[in-house]
């Protein structure tokens, strides 16, 4: 049975509820006020909080307002003298579940405390769900690198608002899995996120698909039908390859985003929707807008939050992880010898993670050892990550100073070689001279 906390300043009053309930299976806890009853609150985890709201010093809707700001708090349930309802009706406003009012029918207080404890038994049930399915769908979304750190740094404080979020990347970077990733750590978690690929429906079929339409509005409507976006009330959509809409329906896309509303197809009213849009697109948004294939206008209204998922060849030091989470849903331990793991590294993974999960689901079923070989691996990959040679140095997006780049290098030289020039010079592979002319340019001294 669930646990309840009696708060009431009167002894023979508590003695009364204790009994009551206690004889129906409850597990009871009392306390004399307001302190008595925070005091004992983290410890016992109540279910359930019943309390009255006139007692002397704090009063009862003080206890009601600081349980309700906790984290999953229990349900509460009041008692007050019948010309009090006023007050009562205020602390239900401030979160409590029912009232009861004195003198109290034992049927009626165990009917109440009953729904009560039921319903905080499904919604905690409903929270330990989402937490579930939370956890789901962030598993093999690893954050070695700073990039992807960032990414979930960005997700972790978007999930509580319910700010519109346009997430961009190429092909199998796991956009819909950053999607799910919000959602499921967000208020409408408890219920399922709805997604619709925009570029799988022809135009007339995806504006039917987004909006809905009425009985007899087009050729083929039979009857009435209910649009994902108006399906989605109350939850999150997400919108895959959302820049592959025509024109005309990212204008009614624009509309739901401003007005909050819909209106179906062949409809002349507008029905509300309470929806949270999660949009991605793997297309380059900035050069769809200058050759006017994407309105700028709706561009901002859904990059309201912007995430920007790097491709799996900018955040190869993730690959290692990566490849241990995929092996372990084998069923079998396995490892990587060293040299199969440098060419994972090496291939610059043109269809990123979901190409990787792809491999390391093959190997899993063709392999019979329990250490993965340079042999394990794909022929197509071998050759590819072989012809693959690292260059020395790569330059940065921004690109560099040569300048400051070639004293920074001529300076390093001389400190690894305690400022003997011929030594540094032999480190860069330059011939003495050489090096001393370069390094007077700089004003470098060595001797």
């Amino acid at each position: 049975m669930a646990n309840v906390l009696i708060v009431d300043d009167e002894p023979g009053q508590r003695d009364i509820l204790s009994k009551i309930l206690g004889a129906e299976g409850y597990t009871l806890a009392e306390a004399a006020g307001v302190a008595e009853a925070l005091a004992i609150f983290d410890e016992f985890q109540p279910a359930v909080v019943l309390t009255d709201l006139k007692m002397t010093g704090r009063s009862g809707l003080e206890l009601v307002e600081q349980i309700r700001a906790r984290p999953s708090p229990p349900e509460i349930v009041v008692i007050t003298a019948y010309g009090s309802v006023e007050t009562a009706v205020k602390a239900m406003r401030l979160g409590a579940y029912d009232y009861l009012t004195k003198p109290l029918e034992r049927d009626e207080l165990l009917l109440v405390v009953q729904r009560a404890a039921e319903k905080r038994a499904l919604r905690h049930e409903g929270e330990r769900m989402k937490q579930e399915l939370a956890r789901r769908a962030g598993a093999g979304l690893v954050a070695e690198s700073a990039a992807m750190r960032k990414v979930i740094e960005i997700v972790a404080k978007v999930a509580a608002s319910d700010a519109t979020v346009l997430i961009r990347g190429e092909s199998g970077t796991g956009k819909e899995r950053i999607a799910q990733l919000i959602h499921y750590q967000s208020p409408r978690g408890g219920r399922s996120m709805l997604s619709i690929n925009c570029a799988a429906f022809p135009e007339t079929l995806l504006e039917s698909e987004l909006f809905g339409h009425e009985r007899g509005s087009f050729t083929g409507a039979h009857a009435r039908k209910i649009g994902i976006i108006e399906a989605a009330s109350g939850s999150t959509l997400f919108l895959d390859e959302v820049a592959d809409m025509s024109l005309s329906t990212q204008a009614k896309l624009l509309r739901v985003l401003q007005e909050r509303e819909i209106r179906r197809i062949g409809s002349t009213q507008s029905t509300p929707v309470d929806v949270r849009i999660i949009a991605a697109t793997n297309k380059n948004l900035d050069e769809e807008i200058k050759r006017r294939a994407f309105r700028e206008d709706l561009f901002y209204r859904l990059s309201v939050i912007p995430i920007v998922i790097p491709p799996l060849r900018e955040r190869k030091e993730d690959i290692p992880v990566l490849v241990e989470h995929f092996m372990g849903r084998s069923g079998r331990p396995r490892r990587v010898d060293p040299d199969a793991m440098a060419l994972l590294r090496k291939y610059d993974w043109p269809g990123n993670v979901r190409e990787l999960e792809a491999v390391m689901q093959r190997i899993a079923v063709l392999s019979s050892g329990d250490v993965i070989a340079v042999d394990d691996l794909p022929l197509e990959l071998r050759e590819e990550a072989r012809s693959c040679a690292e260059p020395l140095y790569r330059l940065p997006p921004e690109g560099i100073d040569f300048e400051e780049w070639e004293k920074a290098i001529l300076a390093e030289a001389l400190r690894e070689s305690n400022g003997v020039m011929a030594d540094a010079a032999k480190r860069l592979g330059m011939t003495y001279r050489t090096f001393q002319y370069r390094a007077a340019k700089f004003g470098l001294r060595g001797n």
